[in-house]
């Protein structure tokens, strides 16, 4: 069942329906400034920092969903209605709801009126636009009553929610014309200040949230709408919010344009304030001068359309497939896009009050989206370099605000280490800049003990080498890339942070998973001494790699699959030896994909195992079989009901390792069979099953062994954003950076036919045209680059050159 389409040609999904299966969401926002907007206009804004800077209050989990956000409310005589049908809910003659790239349009009617309500946040500016169009379609003149409503938070979200014995007393606003400002404890600590205005005049206002809803009332049906005026109320304390009433005529046909803006200010101390008690309004009144028209507001517009023409060309396909073009021409690199700009830390499922940045999902994020702005991936490499401790390992996240580690979670995830690597490689492939290997980058944020990038990078390997359990395996630490596979917790504790708790530096817990990262990573770590010239550290870190090799098919092969781990007393996990939890994707994908088994047969038995035993028609599980019973050796994988989360749920991150192991053995009908099972775009029709949006890439989907199989939850912010892009655009459709070039090496199904890809790599533009008569699944027989063939399957970059034209035969070199 779908609950609306696609709109390529706008690059647009259209929701035909606000009852969606659960809400549906978009982000706005760029740089600074962010704000989530659901389908019903539901969300949140925030400056930087969805913790510290939160603008706007946001109601989780509430009955009914998605309650806050940015509302107007239209009053037609009795009729009270909404553009995003929420919070009145009434019934609507005509709505719909296109998300598009940063940007969000909801197109609505009722009684002869219609709406027309257009969210955005210019490239450079710290607001949120919403440009709201009433037209009288009736033949008769109107005279309704436009109210605006947003609930101002108290800047730190926590706080916000938790010390109502000071946050009840603390409520302050200033009124000029237009304008509410929000200036909450500006008059102490805080130089910044929040701004609500619109571009007309008002009859009345409301800054009071007692006064506009009224009292044992909701957002649902405030009082002041009902009664048709605001009391001009002054929030003194208790909760402060910006409510607008407008009072508009329209003949018949007529329609009027109105501009409101969320603004955020920032001043430095020294020019707080215009007068004593008074803030300073400059800068906003700077920023509203330069939205003030229909006109304004739409050139905006325009200039926010043309960033992303811009990005979106670097990487677009032309397939027979229109489903891999939509997704990879426009939504998953959006999606890309969205988790740069948020790791893990703001949507509908994460509040935006705990996770911050991750050190781990940030790297990850990078290989998504390094192609569209690798200036900005530099700087991302920087930020996460610079939380890395001296030893090697990590704080696990940082706060964007301040780019420093917290210990919310902690530290000891002894993958973290290596993704560094994995970040920074694909900057370097992707951007032939090695200079950053030079860059002076703090270890935990001290540059008294800051060091080159690239001794970074060395202790991250170098970590990985001194912390070895007794089969030579990496020690897994407090977790590994599986959060919930805690093999040094022990908790029996109601309570007990799993990811805390017990010691994070066991000395006998082994991860295989870590190994085949080192593999993978610890070449391309190799390579890149090779090509600086560290030729005896090259030396020394292929030998390393080698002995994790053998040390994976020595004690990490269960004769059918990889082993997963081994716990703190040496047992395996993730074996036939185990009465529950026999096999774990993670070790299967991994290990094929740095190479492990794959001449001598492992590697193929391992897929294969993952097809007979993990598959389902909705994705690949996690593990099985699902453990039915909480081993506190194992920690939170065994917490979850069986078939949700890290047991037995089908774990989207993690499919595509699979997938893209399936094309380094060249089964390309396999792989892009896995790349269909979770693509958004293929699993639309079951919208009512699936419930998270149909545009974008969860986190999770129910596994086979949970009551409702298929369905999906924690949407948008995954790192299934990254790694499927990778696997669709290098590994499926083949065309992937190396250090020397840009590879064209395509596994695809039989039947996908001939494609071509338009892909901006070093400033240069490269037409690839890649012909497949012979209907393979894999091979290069000619690469033709210019009119000449070159020997391999590497298109060898040139500097200075701006124009590549590539032709790739496939079939049997």
């Amino acid at each position: 069942m779908k609950f609306g389409y696609f709109d390529d040609a706008n690059r647009e999904y259209v929701i035909t329906t606000p009852k969606t299966p659960l809400p549906w969401i978009n982000y706005l926002g760029c740089s600074d400034f962010f704000s989530l907007m659901s389908n019903t206009c539901g969300g949140y804004s925030f400056f930087k920092d969805a913790k510290l800077l939160r603008i706007t209050r946001y109601r989780y989990n509430d009955v009914p969903y998605d309650m806050n956000g940015k509302y107007y409310y239209i009053k037609d005589e009795t009729a009270i209605w909404n553009p995003g049908w929420k919070p009145t809910q009434t019934e609507l003659d005509s709505y719909e709801c296109r998300h598009g790239i940063g940007y969000s349009r909801f197109l609505s009617s009722k009684n002869g009126v219609s709406a027309d309500l257009l969210a955005f946040v210019p490239m450079d500016a710290s607001c949120e636009i919403n440009s709201l169009t009433l037209k009288n379609s009736s033949d008769k003149p109107k005279t309704l009553k436009l109210f605006s409503y947003i609930e101002f938070c108290l800047w730190n979200a926590v706080d916000d929610m938790t010390n109502y014995q000071r946050n009840l007393s603390t409520g302050e606003v200033e009124i000029v014309d237009s304008v509410i400002y929000h200036k909450t404890e500006y008059r102490e600590r805080r130089n910044h200040y929040a701004y609500s205005a619109v571009n007309a005049p008002v009859s009345s206002f409301d800054t009071s949230r007692d006064s506009f809803i009224g009292a044992y009332r909701d957002a649902s049906n405030p009082a002041a709408v009902e009664t048709g005026a605001c009391e001009n109320s002054v929030a003194s304390g208790w909760y402060p919010i910006a409510a607008h009433q407008i009072d508009v005529t329209l003949d018949a046909g007529e329609e009027k344009n109105f501009v409101f803006i969320l603004g955020y200010a920032e001043l430095p101390n020294e020019e707080k304030w215009e007068s004593p008690g008074v803030i300073n309004k400059a800068p906003a009144q700077a920023l509203l001068a330069r939205f003030d028209t229909k006109e304004k507001v739409d050139s905006s517009f325009a200039a926010l359309n043309a960033y992303w023409d811009g990005l979106l060309s670097k990487y677009h396909v032309e397939s027979q497939d229109e489903k891999v073009n939509r997704m990879v021409n426009i939504w998953n690199q959006y999606q890309c896009m969205v988790t740069f700009n948020m790791s893990r830390s703001a949507s509908y499922y994460e509040s935006g009050t705990g996770r911050g940045m991750g050190f781990r999902d940030s790297c990850q994020d990078l290989l998504g989206f390094v192609h569209l702005i690798p200036e900005r991936a530099r700087e991302r490499i920087i930020d996460i370099a610079s939380t890395q401790f001296e030893d090697g390992c990590a704080y696990h996240q940082y706060q964007p605000l301040t780019k420093k580690g917290n210990m919310d979670i902690g530290s000891g995830f002894h993958d973290d280490p290596l993704w560094l690597i994995a970040g920074t490689s694909a900057y370097i492939k992707e951007s032939g800049d090695f200079s950053i290997l030079g860059e002076m980058v703090p270890f935990d944020n001290n540059e008294s003990i800051a060091a080159p990038l690239f001794e970074h990078l060395t202790r991250s390997f170098n970590y990985i080498v001194t912390h070895k359990g007794p089969h030579g395996l990496p020690l897994i630490g407090r977790a590994d890339w599986n959060d919930c596979l805690n093999l040094n917790c022990f908790s029996d504790t109601p309570g007990e942070s799993f990811q805390t708790t017990g010691p994070s530096e066991g000395p006998v817990a082994e991860s295989v998973f870590i190994a085949g990262m080192f593999v993978k990573y610890g070449r391309e770590y190799a390579e890149l001494c090779r090509l600086l010239d560290k030729n005896d550290l090259a030396d020394s870190a292929e030998k390393e790699v080698q002995a994790m090799y053998d040390a994976v098919l020595d004690a990490g092969w269960d004769g059918e699959w990889f082993v997963r781990a081994y716990d703190a007393q040496s047992r395996k996990i993730g074996s036939r030896e185990c009465e529950e939890g026999q096999i774990y994707i993670e070790p299967q994908g991994f290990c094929v994909m740095a190479g492990i088994g794959v001449e001598s047969g492992q590697a193929q038995k391992a897929l294969d195992s993952v097809k007979e035993r993990l598959d389902t028609k909705y994705g690949i599980m996690l593990l099985q079989p699902a453990y039915t019973k909480y081993y506190l050796n194992l920690g939170e994988v065994s917490s979850y009901p069986p078939g949700y989360k890290e047991n037995a749920g089908i774990f989207c991150h993690n499919n595509p390792w699979i997938s893209i192991a399936e094309t380094v053995l060249g089964r390309g009908n396999r792989a892009f069979e896995i790349y269909r099972k979770t693509c958004p775009a293929y699993i639309e029709d079951i919208s009512e099953i699936h419930r998270t949006e149909p545009y974008v890439y969860s986190q999770m989907v129910a596994g086979a062994d949970a009551a409702r199989h298929g369905e999906a939850k924690n949407s948008w912010l995954t790192g299934t954003a990254a790694w499927t892009f990778v696997n669709i655009s290098q590994a499926i459709l083949g065309i992937r950076p190396q250090f020397d070039g840009l590879g064209i090496d395509p596994c695809v199904p039989e039947g996908f036919g001939d494609f071509t890809v338009s892909r901006t790599f070093r400033g240069a533009t490269y037409d690839i045209r890649v012909q497949n008569p012979d209907n393979v699944q894999r091979g290069i027989a000619k690469l033709i680059v210019d009119g000449k063939e070159v020997a391999g399957t590497v298109v060898p970059f040139e500097a200075g050159k701006t124009h590549y034209d590539v032709t790739a035969l496939m079939g049997n070199a």
